[in-house]
């Protein structure tokens, strides 16, 4: 029977946690966020170049990814279930629990982004009229969504590979690898755009379809740059290629059946966000749908503290909990989640002084569309500290492998209070698209409430290197 209610001696109840813990968390961290950091700064500036071709094009290449973020964020799902245990496989030294984490991920991210890329193909306008409709300039917005959707699928299986195989280092905490490979395919897809865009230097001007094809050059150089990292370092979780589809059926199960729960929560915490991103892209023109995508470009820089956090959460209280250290994983979890707010404090108020930056980065859109940026920003900032804390309270429930609470949280609090409040000011009230977000976002605040009280049953606290810890977290 596993202890879950005696502490340590020496991790006495404190909500902060020593330096040395915090510098051991940084250095996880650091690498991460400056790997978000530059991911980030690429997709400003893919927006920058863009925003210059005007509001209508910028507003298509942003519905565009508004879609392709329901994929992405799957195929995150993947990346953290198969994490989950690689983490907790790797404090318990076992080297084949780590390989077959490493296939989950390779196999299940390979498989959905040849479904996804098979519908984009085939499909991209029904998709994105639904993010547009009533929009005045629904159909404009949409044909240039679909010549960008087209183009920028070929990308989606290399980002799938690149993600399950940098990820993978992250997990073992090696974090630094990845960010100079995806540092090199940022500066190679920014390059891209500069020459594929505007047709500079004699190259062809391709416009939105520009964007998308540097994007997809990008993510070649990309995975080709971690197969030979693969090839050269070998690390725990590597295998033979011809090993591939040599997976362990009983393990293969365990990981479904720990992620289900978190795929089904995740997928719906996606729709809601689509929900909502429908909602305001209809309060307006092009000015609302490009001014949005200007202020989340932006968010996105922001929002580099998010993966920070789950990566030093995965592989400091994932470790120490699949090494048997369960006491020693409630403290760690405890001083993670206090540092998240000082992490989201500092993130909130650099996205106040951006404030400043905006009529320079975006001073191609109009002026109606840049007012949009600025509000959005100044709502997103405010809520940062929060919204750090809640990915800080998922990160520790999924390391410990309970995935139950983001079904509680995601789907019944999202559904219960966000989305139907959400629809409520679309239809009752004449707000624009800046307050409709940011008060249905209130909601948040009964998610971390939630969330704080699920954790004090310590259903995270378990080491799934055994089997049987396994299956009785699932009830």
């Amino acid at each position: 029977m596993q202890n879950k209610s005696q502490n340590a001696p020496g991790h006495p109840l404190t909500f902060f946690g020593p330096w040395p813990f915090y510098r051991e968390a940084l250095a996880l961290a650091i690498p991460v966020m400056l790997q978000s950091l530059i991911t980030g700064l690429v997709s400003l500036v893919d927006n920058f170049m863009v925003a210059g071709l005007g509001d209508m094009k910028m507003a298509g290449v942003n519905i565009a990814n508004q879609v392709n973020f329901v994929f992405m964020v799957i195929i995150n799902v993947v990346s953290i279930a198969g994490g989950i245990f690689l983490s907790q496989h790797r404090g318990a030294q076992n080297r084949e629990g780590m390989i077959q984490s490493f296939k989950f991920k390779l196999v299940i991210g390979t498989g959905i982004s040849i479904l996804y890329f098979v519908l984009c193909q085939f499909a991209p306008e029904a998709l994105l009229s639904l993010m547009v409709s009533n929009n005045a300039d629904g159909a404009v917005i949409v044909a240039e969504g679909a010549r960008y959707m087209r183009a920028v699928s070929f990308s989606f299986i290399p980002l799938a590979l690149s993600g399950a195989v940098g990820s993978s280092f992250r997990d073992i905490g090696e974090p630094n690898m990845p960010l100079i490979i995806s540092t090199g395919a940022a500066a190679a897809n920014t390059i891209g755009n500069w020459f594929l865009i505007y047709g500079n230097l004699g190259a062809p001007r391709l416009e939105v379809v520009g964007a998308a094809i540097a994007t997809v050059i990008a993510r070649l150089l990309e995975i080709v740059a971690f197969w030979v990292v693969l090839q050269r370092r070998k690390p725990a979780f590597a295998f033979k290629i011809k090993a591939i589809f040599k997976i362990d059926g009983k393990f293969l199960g365990e990981v479904i059946s720990r992620s289900a729960m978190m795929f089904f929560s995740e997928t719906a915490w996606v729709v809601s966000e689509t929900i909502i991103t429908a909602l305001y892209n209809r309060r307006g023109g092009p000015e609302t749908v490009a001014g949005m995508a200007a202020g989340w470009s932006v968010a996105n820089l922001l929002f580099l503290v998010f993966p920070a956090v789950q990566t030093a959460t995965n592989v400091i209280v994932g470790s120490t909990l699949g090494a048997g250290k369960l006491d020693e994983g409630r403290a760690k979890a405890r001083w993670i989640m206090a540092g998240s707010i000082v992490f989201g404090i500092g993130s909130g108020l650099a996205g106040m002084l951006s404030i400043a930056a905006v009529p320079l980065v975006f001073g191609n859109l109009s002026g109606a569309a840049q007012h949009v940026t600025r509000s959005i920003i100044v709502v997103i900032s405010i809520y940062l500290p929060l919204w750090c804390f809640l990915n800080a309270q998922f990160a520790v429930s999924r390391a410990g492998g309970d995935t139950l609470m983001g079904l509680l949280v995601d789907v019944g609090v999202t559904y219960a209070v966000f989305i139907p409040a959400a629809i409520v000011i679309s239809r009752y009230t004449a707000w624009g698209p800046v307050a409709l977000f940011g008060i249905a976002k209130l909601s948040d605040l009964i998610k971390a409430l939630v969330a704080g009280w699920w954790l004090k049953k310590e259903r995270w606290v378990r080491n799934l290197t055994i089997a049987a810890s396994v299956f009785k977290a699932i009830l």
